[in-house]
């Protein structure tokens, strides 16, 4: 028997993979994260599925109902919001199956960032404006940081900047960012996209936080900063289409 991790995308029911649909329809014990998931998307469950919230549940606890399903001869389930190569601590509990002799595997998900892009309807990486993407979190009351990431290093490239798990934080990361993207820099702030209750928060770096903190937001909000955000933006043509390329590399 395994344990199937399955992104759950940004939320919406209709945002999941026909695979990960199949296996939720299939698997007779599903884990999933209560917080962030809409609660439609355990609709793809069969009605007898066993539906575990692991919301208020340590890994041990999440790795021992996974371990009793599978030892009872069940497929599982386990739902990861957005995709599980993101902050699911999918190692921590993929180490705990090993340790315990249970196979696993993994189908991907729409990232939050991928959804939260598409409701601001932009492109992250523009020609010539930015063609770098980083994806990143700060330390607030998590995980430390590794030396390495400091937020300061990021902000030099001016790539487009994706925050997780910093929402309350985000007038002190507004401010530090300042000084390489300049206060008229484009950011966002993107609450549960794709969910019925989604919020879309538009300004600069000058007044984003003004706008998080009047929203009330404090949880499942994705930061988006750079000049790639700004809206009808002037951006050179992409070479792959440019009509003058000579394509004849290319076959006929």
């Amino acid at each position: 028997m395994t344990v199937h991790f399955i992104g759950a995308g940004p939320g919406a029911a209709d945002l999941l993979t026909v695979r990960a649909v199949e296996l939720l329809r299939r698997c007779p014990v599903c884990l999933y994260p209560g917080t962030y998931l809409d609660p439609e998307v355990l609709a793809h469950c069969a009605p007898a599925t066993e539906l575990i919230d692991t919301q208020r549940l340590d890994l041990d606890e999440i790795t021992a109902h996974m371990v009793r399903a599978t030892a009872a001869g069940h497929e599982v389930a386990r739902l990861c919001s957005g995709d599980p190569s993101l902050y699911s601590a999918l190692t921590e509990q993929t180490h705990r199956l090993d340790a315990a002799g249970v196979p696993w595997d993994i189908t991907p998900g729409v990232p939050a960032y991928a959804a939260a892009a598409a409701l601001l309807g932009t492109e992250l990486t523009v020609p010539e404006v930015a063609q770098s993407v980083v994806l990143t979190r700060t330390r607030a009351r998590s995980t430390a940081m590794p030396e390495t990431e400091a937020l300061a290093g990021f902000a030099r490239t001016r790539a487009t900047l994706v925050l997780h798990l910093a929402i309350t934080r985000i007038r002190q990361l507004a401010l530090e960012l300042v000084a390489d993207y300049g206060p008229d820099c484009p950011a966002a702030v993107v609450y549960r996209a794709s969910q019925p209750d989604q919020i879309v928060l538009r300004g600069t770096l000058a007044d984003i936080a003004d706008r998080a903190e009047a929203a009330g937001l404090s949880r499942a909000a994705v930061i988006l900063v750079g000049r790639a955000l700004a809206t009808g933006i002037d951006c050179a043509q992409s070479h792959l289409y440019d009509p003058a390329r000579d394509r004849s590399h290319l076959g006929g």
